[in-house]
């Protein structure tokens, strides 16, 4: 994915944005620090991808804050701007994987949208995403910062794991080697 992004540039093919309809009292100071407390949860929503000369490699930032745009829309145009926001892409060596806006569609009416670039999140990311901003709400709505346990696995954890597991280009012997020269074969022609 960062190759990709690198060759087609910040496109949108790799987004995935997630909606959320919100109704009722909102309380928008509470939900910017909420996303502040997802984002520093999970490291990897505060990732970019640097590169030198031997190629790319990950940056976890430690204190950012994402931002909220904000922008009023009338119900006809609110397909409109979520497509727009959706579809806008991001450039991986300088900017967060996620972002956030939020629509405020009538009183007490709100659509939130989250995009995230598919390096950082996948289909199964998405209901731990929901489910962290909700309980991270709730505990700043209630005055307080969620209070969870930090996680015992980053995907930067991962990554380290699988390098280790796949070994390296420059041993034939390893796995990725194998692997490799197995695709080489497969797509010769």
């Amino acid at each position: 994915l960062w190759f990709t992004n690198r060759i087609e540039g910040a496109g949108e093919a790799y987004n995935l944005p997630f909606a959320l309809r919100l109704s009722g009292e909102l309380d928008v100071v509470s939900l910017r620090a909420a996303l502040g407390d997802v984002v520093e949860r999970h490291e990897v929503l505060r990732t970019v991808f640097a590169e030198d000369e031997e190629g790319p490699y990950q940056v976890v930032r430690d204190a950012v804050g994402v931002e909220l745009a904000r922008e009023a829309v009338s119900a006809d145009q609110l397909t409109g701007r979520l497509e727009a926001e959706a579809r806008r892409g991001f450039d991986l060596s300088a900017e967060l994987p996620v972002r956030a806006a939020l629509f405020e569609v009538g009183v007490r009416e709100y659509v939130l949208l989250l995009v995230m670039y598919h390096i950082a999140a996948d289909g199964w990311s998405i209901p731990v995403l929901a489910r962290d901003l909700s309980r991270a709400y709730a505990a700043r709505c209630g005055g307080g910062a969620p209070g969870w346990v930090p996680l015992s696995v980053q995907y930067a954890d991962y990554t380290l794991w699988q390098r280790e597991v796949l070994g390296s280009e420059d041993d034939p012997d390893s796995a990725v080697s194998r692997q490799l020269e197995y695709w080489r074969g497969q797509l010769a022609e």
